[in-house]
């Protein structure tokens, strides 16, 4: 992983959340007078920031443009992501997830994505984006299914989703209970269950002609996220909003999708670090200033029940 400064706001630069490229995770910024940029998160290094005095939607990203939102509206602190209501409406009417991008020329790319045993769902992504979305989304593990024109994709993604009981969306609570009990799990068995899945899907008669069946290997990604099977993660307390103001300093033990594992300072001479998770979605839309890595952690946390025990299985 990258060793380089996690957070940068400062000069009216905006967060505009967390991202993954072909290194790692990854937090996006955002100047109406300077563009856009990066700068990584590296697993074992620091993760500090203090907020600055409001948050406001960043407006939306059009074929690789971004669009400011004319209202420069303020969002809440406990919003977990970017934009206002009026960006995302019109960031929905070109959105592939949201079935309105009709014209999209790319080729498309179907995939099953394990988030624990048990725990599979299906879904599509541009061929060009390659694990993005995989990553972006906390999957642990992936495989490719098949790839094809746009609207036969999608067609492939509902047939078979619905004839096999698979769904297309897994709840953050859910992919977050599943975490410490995945981390375990032996990367054959992991191969195993989705190339089985795999082998059903593809001898099924709802497979469209235009879709090319692909066979490509399982592609696990729990090291890439810092996770350790004898070190499960575990947190202790969650960050549930930001305000201005308040700092967030600690060490990055792991970084699952938009997830973020923060070993805390401890404080006082018999106190011992926590462990808290932060949603960096939560980042998006704030002027946030570098902070100490050792600096006291005042925003607000709620306790978490530990461990966290895995919710029930989707489907047999």
């Amino acid at each position: 992983m990258r060793a380089s400064a996690a957070v940068d706001g400062s000069g009216g630069w905006r967060c505009t959340g967390a991202g993954w490229d072909a290194d790692g995770p990854v937090l996006g910024w955002w100047s109406p007078i300077s563009g856009e940029r990066q700068s990584p998160l590296a697993l074992g290094g620091p993760l500090a920031f203090t907020v600055g005095g409001s948050r406001r939607c960043v407006g939306l990203l059009h074929k690789g443009r971004r669009i400011a939102c004319p209202h420069r509206a303020e969002l809440p602190g406990t919003a977990h992501g970017e934009l206002c209501a009026d960006c995302t409406a019109v960031d929905r009417r070109h959105s592939v997830a949201a079935d309105t991008a009709f014209d999209d020329p790319r080729v498309y790319r179907l995939y099953l994505a394990w988030f624990g045993a048990g725990c599979v769902k299906v879904g599509i992504t541009a061929q060009a984006r390659g694990a993005r979305r995989l990553t972006g989304q906390g999957a642990l593990a992936h495989l490719w299914l098949g790839e094809g024109p746009l609207p036969a994709v999608r067609r492939a993604e509902i047939a078979l989703g619905s004839a096999f009981g698979i769904p297309d969306r897994v709840s953050t609570t859910r992919k977050r209970a599943e975490r410490a009990a995945a981390v375990a799990v032996p990367a054959d068995q992991v191969t195993a269950e989705l190339e089985a899945t795999r082998t059903r899907l593809h001898a099924a008669s709802a497979w469209p002609e235009t879709v090319q069946r692909l066979t490509a290997l399982t592609v696990d990604h729990r090291a890439a996220y810092g996770l350790d099977i004898a070190e499960p993660p575990a947190p202790e307390a969650e960050i549930p909003h930001l305000s201005p103001g308040v700092t967030v300093a600690g060490t990055l033990h792991a970084v699952v999708g938009t997830d973020a594992y923060l070993r805390a300072a401890a404080r006082g001479a018999t106190a011992s670090d926590t462990s808290l998770l932060l949603s960096l979605r939560l980042l998006a839309g704030w002027e946030l200033a570098r902070a100490a890595p050792d600096a006291a952690t005042t925003a607000p946390t709620q306790r978490l029940a530990r461990p966290q025990e895995p919710l029930p299985t989707l489907f047999g």
